[in-house]
């Protein structure tokens, strides 16, 4: 009898004490699950030297694209990106200074302007989201931030595509390899307001798969006072694909036209070009952007225009990319040649090309 009693004893103290330490491991786990764990911090440092070759170094001269086209040492951005990723809904904060970023959010009025991107989002379900805000374009190959390119220097395409768009976007996941956007937004690049009362359609199909991706983009919209601008429409693909194990491809081809008001003929310009990039060890990878870039009836002057409005350049861009932890240098050559005089050599004389070398050191946390 007593032995049955001190059986029973231990059973329960076994019991009790199991208990006990499920509910210590249970506190101890939502303990651990503060509410800032589904916060994030990241962002990037940059800066870069450049250099012309047979041509004045005196900020005067330089391809017509954006970024890293001061002469000698100059800044980048400092960026910072703070996001919170809830089960259903979210934020991102994507805030920069310095002069890339200042060039990135030209249509601000404020110079203080900070804000690269600025949204919420809501996962309305597996199949579906929505944000809402300030967020960098979906069109074209390159992004603002160094981090997301191969090369330091940027793309005519890029430069003159949209940077970022302020309005509301639905994407939709349509199957494990299909996808589709429709976005309804302020006239590109108006990112804090709407000046024009009029908006911009924006859409997109994409496909997805283990090797590489595709992107079909579009917008069409008024993009300035109605009556004085017409309706602008741009397609743009985007493309790449791992070939090989070391051997990478990306393709982007773009055209944009704007309507005229009167009784011009519209103008515009529509570009392509090639990524190929070839891994050759763990810190080292080499890439060429090979571009071709043309405008049409005095749409822009981003290069040397004839008589009728046209002008055309080839940029071709020989970029290494070398690792060392968190912090990536890539030295680049690059060559702009256009079809008419758009630079100027030594002798201050007018010519169509131009060489260049640029050294850009990339810190990315």
């Amino acid at each position: 009898m007593k032995t049955k009693t001190v059986t029973n004893f231990l059973k329960k103290a076994c019991l009790l004490a199991l208990t006990f330490v499920s509910f210590t491991l249970v506190a101890q786990e939502e303990e651990e699950k503060n509410w800032f764990d589904n916060f994030s911090i990241s962002g990037s440092v940059d800066g870069y030297y450049r250099y012309n070759i047979g041509a004045p170094n005196d900020n005067s001269v330089a391809p017509g694209t954006s970024f890293a086209n001061e002469s000698g040492f100059a800044l980048g951005m400092a960026n910072v990106i703070i996001g919170y990723e809830g089960d259903k809904v979210g934020f991102v904060a994507d805030l920069v200074v310095g002069q890339r970023g200042e060039d990135a959010v030209f249509n601000s009025d404020d110079s203080a302007q900070i804000v690269n991107q600025l949204y919420a989002y809501w996962n309305v379900s597996e199949k579906v989201k929505l944000t809402f805000g300030n967020f960098n374009t979906f069109l074209g190959y390159e992004v603002i931030s160094p981090v997301g390119n191969f090369n330091y220097s940027t793309s005519y395409m890029f430069s003159y595509g949209p940077f970022s768009h302020t309005g509301l976007k639905a994407d939709f996941a349509l199957n494990d390899k299909w996808s589709a956007m429709l976005a309804v937004m302020n006239p590109t690049d108006y990112t804090e307001n709407n000046p024009f009362d009029t908006y911009i359609i924006g859409a997109q199909v994409g496909y997805a798969a283990d090797n590489g991706s595709a992107y079909l983009n579009f917008r069409y919209g008024n993009e300035g006072e109605p009556g004085l601008v017409g309706p602008t429409f741009q397609v743009d693909l985007t493309t790449g694909w791992d070939v090989a194990e070391d051997f990478y491809l990306g393709i982007n081809g773009t055209y944009l036209s704007t309507e005229d008001q009167g009784d011009e003929d519209a103008s515009g310009f529509y570009g392509v070009a090639l990524y190929p990039q070839y891994k050759t060890s763990e810190k080292f990878t080499i890439g060429l952007r090979g571009e071709y870039f043309a405008e049409y009836n005095n749409a822009l002057g981003a290069v040397g225009l004839d008589d009728e409005g046209d002008g055309s350049v080839i940029a071709a861009t020989l970029t290494g990319s070398y690792n060392i932890g968190n912090l990536t240098l890539k030295p680049e050559i690059r060559v702009d040649s256009a079809s008419e005089d758009t630079f100027v050599d030594n002798d201050l004389e007018p010519t169509k090309s131009l060489s260049s070398f640029v050294m850009g050191a990339i810190y990315k946390f």
